[in-house]
């Protein structure tokens, strides 16, 4: 009789203690909220440091969020989850891991706001590309379509390999050129235009996301008594593949960094440089995204 009551007790409190599916869902929202609002006040306040992906930060923010939850375990068995403690820090290890990260990022991160003159100096190399324009032929004085190729294929080529630097309006030799006649072909000739036009060019050939990633600035270098605009164009290495499109019936096309040269890989180079450098499978596929954002995250 004793045993029965002792299983019927055990019955009860399995039944007591069970937890419903929609329960746990909702659970699992809670925490991705939370995370979110975490990892936007570790951005905001590391954001004069480096610049962090949302996904990253909140990933590394739940993470954080953890380690906080266990510290005030251990300061207190009893202590509630709601309890202002509990909640400041989360708060704390979510921005304390973050910022770990952010400073094993800039670490590791290569330098990519070098001043012009420096780059000039310097001359090309694997990281660094001298173009005259973007948009004219300076042998024939017109706007030529193979000169906007070469452009879009030399960033493909840097984010595609470990990123690097692309000035425009320079000759071979790291003699500044200007823009001006790139800037006759706008319709209001200035930096502004210069920048919209080259995104818009981005966004047709390498995709929004490339477009939106690299840095492009309009900075004027001193030549003899003049200042002559260059642009910087900043490449940052890709976590996936980037393909150009120079066409609208043409095939997309693979570009990859080697030495100081762009070079286009066919069809079996370019799935073998892709299944190496972004390798496939749940954990390789995390392994290397993780790697292109340490290593190469970039301070703005």
């Amino acid at each position: 009789m004793r045993e029965h009551s002792l299983l019927n007790l055990a019955d009860t409190t399995e039944i007591e203690t069970a937890v419903p599916v929609w329960t746990a869902a909702i659970g699992i929202l809670i925490v991705l909220a939370v995370a979110l609002v975490f990892a936007g006040v570790a951005r905001l306040v590391l954001r004069r440091h480096a610049h962090l992906e949302l996904t990253t930060c909140i990933v590394l923010s739940m993470l954080g969020s953890t380690v906080g939850l266990m510290v005030a375990g251990l300061i207190d068995r009893h202590i509630r989850v709601l309890n202002p403690v509990t909640i400041l820090l989360a708060l704390a290890g979510s921005i304390v891991v973050v910022a770990i990260y952010g400073a094993v990022a800039a670490r590791f991160q290569r330098q990519q706001h070098a001043p012009i003159t420096d780059l000039l100096a310097q001359g090309e190399s694997d990281r660094v590309e001298f173009k005259s324009t973007a948009r004219i032929n300076l042998r024939t004085g017109q706007k030529d379509p193979k000169m906007e190729h070469v452009i879009a294929k030399t960033i493909a080529a840097f984010v595609n390999a470990d990123g690097g630097t692309l000035l425009v309006g320079v000759d071979d030799d790291g003699t500044p050129l200007g823009l001006d006649p790139d800037y006759a072909t706008l319709k209001v000739p200035d930096a502004d235009r210069f920048e919209l036009w080259l995104r818009d060019l981005l966004t047709t050939t390498l995709g929004q996301n490339i477009a939106a990633s690299v840095g492009i600035s309009v900075e004027d270098v001193a030549v003899q008594d003049s200042l002559q605009p260059v642009c910087r164009i900043t490449c940052v290495p890709s976590p996936q593949p980037v393909y150009l499109k120079p066409g609208k019936n043409a095939a997309p096309e693979l570009w990859v960094r080697t030495g100081n040269s762009s070079r286009q890989l066919n069809v079996d180079a370019a799935a073998d440089y892709v299944m190496h450098r972004w390798p496939l499978g749940a954990g390789s596929a995390l392994a290397a995204q993780a790697r292109a954002a340490v290593r190469f995250s970039v301070e703005r």
